[in-house]
């Protein structure tokens, strides 16, 4: 593995230094030397960071099989507990969406194991970007807000956090939610980025509990087909994950004014919430 990646750094700098010369001998030698310099260090950085995000991803799915192997008694032929997909039926769901992983430090809060997960949550973006967009803007904001999934219109998926991980999607909920959901504010948490925003929403527990869900939608649109079907899909192979079925509510049923979903979301939130599809 070390191997792999250094060889990717090496074809990634070398990559990266000839697109910036490139672009230097194109401008007709216009270019002062700090102005290339700069952009060798752009171009380094970027590598750095594609080099970072790959690791981490690689470190995942190294954790994933290894507690997969390692479940002992009870676990099918795949290593996954009893209950839960193998590793290669995930794999293939994960096709099937399709799914891309870009898993980030700043998104991560803590532990959450499969005895804590009891909800899915699902939000808007209120925005037209996609999911690479949503992304940088949660990054540029500093506030390490973040959900485990964002759906495209056209019906990919990309996950910025591992299920297994706390993620701030659903922050303060109605005074009175904690027990209402079943849900508690603990250590495990690390709250970073988080204030508090008044004494009628003032329970912090739901993000301990949960996986968020994004979908890139404005308010007064309509919702493609493909990203419906594409959430369903997503909630498939979020129990097939865990093994059972999560509740499913969205954003406004946490916390009460907020507007996530959409007023046009409310026919298939009810069909969500009774059959998980859309339809």
């Amino acid at each position: 593995m070390k191997r792999k990646i250094l060889t990717t750094i090496s074809i990634l700098l070398i990559l990266a230094v000839a697109a910036v010369m490139t672009a230097a001998c194109g401008s007709g030698g216009s270019k002062s030397e700090g102005s290339v310099v700069k952009e060798m260090k752009s171009a380094a950085g970027e590598v750095a960071r594609k080099v970072k995000d790959e690791k981490r991803n690689a470190d995942y799915r190294a954790k994933k099989n290894s507690a997969a192997s390692s479940s002992g008694s009870g676990s099918n032929s795949s290593g996954a507990a009893s209950g839960e997909a193998s590793q290669e039926e995930l794999a293939k769901m994960e096709e099937e969406m399709p799914l891309r992983k870009d898993f980030r430090d700043e998104f991560d809060h803590g532990d959450k194991s499969a005895e804590y997960q009891k909800y899915i949550v699902l939000h808007d973006t209120e925005g037209s970007g996609d999911a690479d967009t949503v992304i940088s803007g949660w990054v540029n904001d500093g506030r390490y807000i973040a959900s485990h999934f964002i759906v495209n219109k056209d019906g990919t998926v990309v996950q910025c956090v591992p299920m297994d991980r706390i993620a701030h999607h659903a922050g303060f909920g109605d005074t009175g939610h904690n027990e209402q959901y079943g849900v508690s504010d603990e250590s495990r948490d690390d709250k970073r980025g988080t204030s508090p925003i008044g004494s009628d929403m003032a329970d912090y527990g739901m993000n301990s509990y949960s996986v968020g869900i994004e979908m890139v939608h404005i308010g007064g649109e309509e919702y493609p087909e493909a990203q419906l079907e594409a959430v369903d899909r997503l909630i498939a192979y979020i129990d097939a994950y865990y093994g059972n079925e999560s509740d499913i509510i969205d954003h406004k049923m946490w916390r009460t004014g907020n507007s996530d979903t959409s007023q046009e979301f409310a026919g298939y939130l009810e069909n969500y919430r009774d059959h998980r599809t859309h339809d």
